[in-house]
């Protein structure tokens, strides 16, 4: 296979692009600061006349809480620059699974964003479970999770990830915990809604409605963020500020199109 260029462009596959649809964690932010050139990126992408759009796989938080985290940091989003993997699997809840009662392994802050968009919540008699980044997470709720998975309940999850990158480091995400629940129940989940699925994504180009030819899927992650554009014919660009490396391309089947340090690099191409 032919080198994937590295802070280079050579077919000008970026003058297609009229939306970019950004990963947060490790891509344009970790923890409560900015990675270096990423409010420049960003700005760059206004004064094009493109747009951008975030989408991010973390479901600790609620739509809500990540507009007023980057309105802390400085930049003031709408509802309609933001999907989380959270929100697309509420869309997906809608439409496959209307009316039914879901037991949630989540934060309060999903849990109130679900109750909010008319999902019944029980954790007495559910006929659904959905589990989601819950670092709320007891003991006692995870056996309650796996006893209904046990019993034969529908299974969603909201992402895959298997970690977190954190300022100090990398945490347990969803990923890891349904490792475990593997191990307890034998079943993996009937449903990942978060990247790299096309679920999310459809929730997002519905949003920007942007065609997939001209978005651009962006992360630090090949098995999500790349994957997630790759897979379902949008540009795949991978942004070397967080978890992945340029070895991890080496041996991945998931090829980004393109591939530079970070967002800040993309700038002059654009």
């Amino acid at each position: 296979m032919a080198q994937i260029p590295h802070n280079q462009d050579p077919k000008q596959l970026l003058q297609e692009i009229g939306c970019f649809a950004l990963d947060m964690d490790g891509t344009v932010y970790l923890g409560d600061n900015w990675i270096p050139g990423a409010c420049e990126f960003l700005q760059k992408i206004k004064e094009t006349g493109r747009k951008y759009v975030f989408m991010t796989n973390n479901s600790s938080k609620s739509r809500k809480d990540y507009i007023k985290k980057l309105e802390a940091m400085g930049l003031p989003v709408t509802g309609g620059e933001l999907v989380t993997s959270g929100e697309a699997t509420i869309r997906y809840i809608k439409i496959n699974f209307q009316g039914k009662r879901v037991f949630l392994m989540g934060n309060a802050s999903l849990a109130r964003e679900f109750s909010e968009e008319g999902i019944a919540l029980d954790d007495k008699t559910p006929e659904l479970v959905v589990t989601a980044f819950d670092t709320s997470l007891t003991y006692e709720k995870l056996c309650m999770v796996c006893d209904f998975i046990r019993a034969g309940l529908p299974f969603i999850a909201t992402h895959p990830d298997f970690n977190c990158p954190t300022p100090a480091g990398y945490i347990p995400d969803i990923g890891s915990f349904h490792a475990l629940i593997e191990a307890s129940t034998g079943r993996r989940p009937d449903a990942v809604i978060g990247k790299p699925n096309r679920e999310i994504i459809d929730c997002m180009l519905e949003k920007s409605g942007t065609g997939a030819s001209c978005t651009a899927v962006t992360g630090d992650r090949l098995y999500t963020d790349v994957a997630a554009g790759v897979n379902s014919g949008l540009t795949g660009i991978l942004v070397l500020s967080g978890e992945a490396t340029l070895k991890d391309v080496e041996e991945s089947d998931v090829k980004p199109h393109l591939i530079f340090d970070s967002v800040r690099d993309i700038i002059p191409f654009l």
